[in-house]
């Protein structure tokens, strides 16, 4: 099957989440990177362009040169993964889509409620496939738990805890931190720090697993380090539909916490724990049986999981790994049906649901942390 022509917008030289995607996009050789404005200075996406090996003709100084001419080639790019700072997810990708080239952008969708609803109706109009990237939903044993509860292995839901706690930022950061420096931005990153950076992974991740949709939150957010303009820590109770309760602690300043994403779901015949620093463990909890121990690829695990492995049991699989399983779960999608195909891939309703979580969390703690509507 031919490789599916990538381009790329953002993720030049010194840009963390840009080499991420790009082993991502060919760990199962589905994708090849042929084109790429990589950085909004010239000279840097010029020489970003030549460290990758991109042709010169194909390397752009701004990403809506890129979109003109690379839908005009006859052997132009067919998907393009969006990897910049948040407030440049928007109006990038509605170049891509407004041309029908798919697009694969990274999260939170957009930095601001108004441009969620707006590239939601970019989306609507296009027949490109939008993806978010939630990488976290890749991992196989998560897919796993996903299904159990959609099986009712754990029964009815009752509690759901989720947490992402990290400690990079727990003081400021030169200026020359150039990861610190647009994330404790506000016009780069949006109303949201730590709840729009990691906050919507956990929220992401709790509402994937379980199925359930929250009605509204209670939130209560600190800017803990003096002179940050963002927040890097918050507490959120959750409220969701049928009557489940949870909490959400996320968090960039808590010491010893290096990518601390746990999930606890709990119902009526049992529980399920996980963590993303051992992503090849699940833990079953059958109410009045002695726990037990699911792993990756081995005793236990479901069929689904076949397709979302590499490696045989014992062989630690992990982040590189999830997040590939997105890019290829994409390449089937762009190959087969394109917008139409049925997938579990993050899309724009989960990138809606993401960005109205980081909006009511502003919006509750600006209210002494009253409770606020998620509708």
């Amino acid at each position: 099957m031919a490789r599916i022509r990538l381009g790329m917008v953002g993720g030049g030289n010194d840009a963390f989440i840009g080499a991420v995607h790009r082993i991502a996009a060919r760990i199962d050789d589905r994708f090849e990177l042929v084109a790429g404005a990589l950085s909004s200075t010239p000279e840097k996406a010029q020489a970003s362009g030549a460290a990758l090996g991109l042709a010169t003709d194909r390397t752009y100084d701004n990403f809506k040169d890129m979109a003109i001419r690379e839908a005009r080639l006859k052997s132009g790019i067919e998907a393009v993964a969006i990897v910049t700072p948040n407030h440049v997810h928007f109006p990038a990708a509605r170049e891509f889509l407004k041309r029908g080239i798919h697009v694969i952008c990274d999260k939170p969708m957009t930095s601001s409620l108004a441009d969620a609803r707006k590239m939601a109706k970019e989306v609507e109009k296009s027949d490109a496939l939008f993806v978010l990237t939630h990488n976290y939903t890749g991992y196989p044993l998560i897919r796993q738990a996903r299904q159990m509860v959609a099986d009712g292995v754990l029964g009815e839901m009752r509690v759901v805890q989720v947490e992402y706690a990290q400690d990079w930022l727990t003081e400021a950061q030169p200026d020359d931190n150039k990861q610190a420096a647009w994330r404790t931005d506000p016009e780069r990153s949006g109303v949201g720090g730590a709840t729009g950076d990691i906050g919507t992974h956990a929220y992401n991740l709790a509402c994937f697993v379980t199925g359930l949709t929250a009605d509204a939150l209670s939130a209560d957010l600190q800017s803990f380090v003096p002179g940050r303009q963002v927040d890097d820590n918050a507490h959120v109770m959750l409220r969701f539909q049928g009557g489940a309760r949870g909490m959400l602690w996320c968090s960039q300043v808590a010491p010893g916490n290096e990518n601390g994403l746990a999930l606890r779901v709990y119902g009526t015949k049992g529980g399920l724990e996980w963590s993303q620093e051992n992503p090849n463990e699940l833990w079953y909890s059958p109410f009045g049986q002695p726990k037990q121990l699911l792993t990756r690829a081995g005793n236990g695990a479901m069929g689904l999981q076949d397709a979302l492995t590499r490696t045989p049991s014992g062989h630690p699989e992990g982040y590189l790994e999830a997040f590939a399983n997105l890019y290829s779960e994409a390449a089937d999608a762009i190959q087969e049906q394109g917008k139409k195909a049925q997938t579990l891939l993050p899309g724009v309703d989960a990138g809606m649901k993401g960005v109205t979580f980081v909006d009511a969390c502003f919006r509750s703690s600006a209210r002494n942390a009253s409770w606020v509507s998620l509708a």
